[in-house]
């Protein structure tokens, strides 16, 4: 069974969500404090955290920082600020997903079924032989049996979408892609947007490139779109 962490401090919002997600055969665990929750994420247990922003003794944002250090689970966030930096800035810091509340508790199961599928497809097994390929350019080695990337040795943590648009890239260098062929390829359900691309771009050059300001690796095409230099 699947389970499902609910970082949410607000009691009758996280038992809705823990009644709808039962009600679809998630397990579901509960916990209204951001610094045990925090705790209980780590602990690597779940298929997917569902995270609050506004969370007594640490704060959704923070929570979510220091677990993408480390942890590549599904994080889907939820708010009650509507504004669009705090949607930009929580997958910027690596959330695949942002909700604002009021939200329709069948919609919020949907998004939590479409990213666990998308990331168990991204860590089970298909093609053998996809899977074992390891691409190194450059001092980049990208393995995508283990999700993995190191730069001249050196392990460096991505999130699955971040993982995702670099192993487009680097698997087909010089090849120019647009941000709607990146958001088709790697988004494949309706909750993406679109304009989160570059966001994502930005973070995946903070952590690959020597000077993100000067990128050696992801190229941008003013008005086209990006690829990877050989």
């Amino acid at each position: 069974m699947q389970k499902i962490l609910i970082v949410e401090d607000d009691k009758s919002i996280a038992e809705l969500e823990r009644d709808y997600l039962e009600a679809d055969g998630f397990e579901v665990v509960i916990e209204h404090d951001g610094e045990k929750g925090l705790h209980l994420a780590n602990s690597k247990n779940f298929d997917l955290i569902i995270l609050d922003v506004m969370l007594p003794n640490r704060d959704g944002f923070s929570i979510l920082r220091e677990l993408r250090q480390t942890l590549d689970t599904p994080i889907l966030m939820i708010s009650a600020r509507k504004e669009d930096f705090d949607k930009i800035r929580g997958l910027g810091l690596g959330a695949d997903d942002y909700m604002t509340k009021p939200f329709s508790p069948s919609e919020m199961v949907a998004r939590v079924k479409a990213h666990i599928n998308r990331h168990s497809k991204l860590t089970g097994t298909t093609t053998a032989s996809l899977q074992s390929k390891t691409i190194s350019i450059r001092g980049l080695e990208v393995n995508n049996e283990y999700k993995s990337l190191k730069i001249n040795g050196n392990n460096i943590v991505l999130t699955s979408k971040e993982f995702d648009i670099l192993y487009l890239l680097i698997s087909n260098p010089n090849k120019v892609y647009s941000k709607q062929e990146i958001f088709e390829t790697i988004w494949d359900d309706s909750f993406g947007d679109i304009s989160t691309i570059t966001v994502h771009i930005r973070k995946i050059r903070e952590k690959i490139e020597a000077d993100p300001s000067n990128p050696q690796y992801i190229e941008t095409l003013w008005g086209i779109g990006y690829r990877f230099n050989l």
